[in-house]
């Protein structure tokens, strides 16, 4: 649900954009910390954020850090 925002922050498509391991962290809301193949041996962390359900908000993406390899520890940030 997020791609078109990071495609959009890193002015790229992504033909593979896979999501491959996922953490969680409570807070006012649930922060996904996702790693995510892009193709090749690309991978990118993502951040997004799920508001509480009473708020009714779509998933934003909060931060991403690029450059990672499959064996980059997923970590919060």
């Amino acid at each position: 649900k997020v791609k078109a925002q990071i495609e959009e922050k890193e002015g790229k498509t992504f033909d593979v954009f896979t999501a491959v391991e996922f953490k969680t962290q409570l807070v006012a809301g649930t922060n996904y910390f996702i790693k995510v193949h892009v193709g090749n041996e690309e991978f990118m962390h993502l951040r997004v954020f799920k508001s509480l359900p009473h708020e009714n908000e779509q998933l934003s993406l909060h931060s991403y850090q690029g450059s990672k390899t499959k064996h980059d520890e997923l970590a919060y940030f």
